[in-house]
């Protein structure tokens, strides 16, 4: 009776400290949404109030009335897509070469991209403006999407890196017997077994892409900017307009969230593949 005692205690304090977790982390993206349907005079309001007296959409008409916020989300779309199609193709060989060949060679390699990826990202984006300014690609997404990939890259590839390990080499052996060259074997045999893994690394490429703010500050101003220069741009002469800043980044959130909620078993099975080797 005891040992069921502790059991239902421990599993209490499990759950208490999960639900702690939660609130904590997620209290302050309740409190932007609930702040984005505030009237205006509410969502700037001392004290602040948690609940909005009266819902309202005044900060969405407000935020997407804004010039330039419509381009602003086609701008990190079309950036956030190239950064992680550049990404994926760059990573998926540079990572399955690493794992089959195991050179020093690679291992240094990832040592470099260990490296990049604990750099400060300024320290990148400073060099970064004056080479894309020499090939003019400054203010463009195709410039901002390849500063984005040096993020993104080193990620994807020590993601992919530890699930290629988790692939028997007996399968690509066997592939190779079967008439298969070392790319073939990777296209029809290896992916397909990772695939979870390549659509868990494409999502945090994405993803690093969306949230990505200071290549963006350093590299756009008008054409290319996107949504989260935008939103930080909704200051005037009194202070922030919290309220169509608010209403803005909800909106900006969404795909995030949608696309995590909708592939979150995908996620969890790509992130369990290399727990196993076998």
């Amino acid at each position: 009776m005891s040992h069921v005692l502790a059991a239902r205690i421990r599993t209490g304090l499990l759950w208490a400290a999960a639900v702690s977790v939660v609130v904590v982390y997620g209290f302050p993206f309740v409190y932007l949404v609930l702040t984005s349907f505030k009237p205006p005079v509410d969502a700037i309001a001392v004290p602040p109030t948690v609940l909005p007296d009266r819902f309202s959409l005044d900060n969405y008409v407000t935020a997407l009335n804004r010039p330039g916020v419509t381009a602003s989300f086609l701008n990190s779309v079309s950036t956030a897509v190239i950064a992680t199609l550049l990404s994926m193709a760059l990573a998926i060989p540079a990572a399955w070469a690493i794992t089959r060949y195991r050179t020093r060679t690679g291992r240094l390699l990832m040592a470099g991209s260990l490296l990049v990826r604990m750099a400060p990202a300024v320290a990148i984006g400073i060099p970064l403006v004056t080479i894309l300014g020499a090939v003019n690609l400054t203010d463009t997404p195709t410039g901002l999407a390849l500063a984005q990939t040096t993020v993104a890259l080193p990620l994807s590839i020590w993601l992919l890196a530890s699930f290629f390990e988790g692939v028997p080499r007996e399968i690509e052996e066997a592939a190779l017997v079967d008439g298969c060259g070392r790319l073939a074997a990777l296209r029809r045999v290896i992916l397909p077994v990772v695939s979870g893994g390549v659509a868990v690394t494409a999502i945090f490429a994405f993803l690093a892409s969306w949230n990505e703010f200071l290549f963006a500050l350093l590299l756009t101003s008008i054409r290319a900017q996107t949504t989260p220069i935008a939103i930080a741009n909704f200051q005037s002469q009194f202070g922030l307009d919290w309220g169509p800043m608010t209403a803005l980044a909800t909106l900006y959130s969404l795909p995030a969230v949608v696309l995590t909620l909708l592939l979150q078993r995908r996620i969890v099975a790509g992130l369990s593949l290399g727990a196993v080797k076998g």
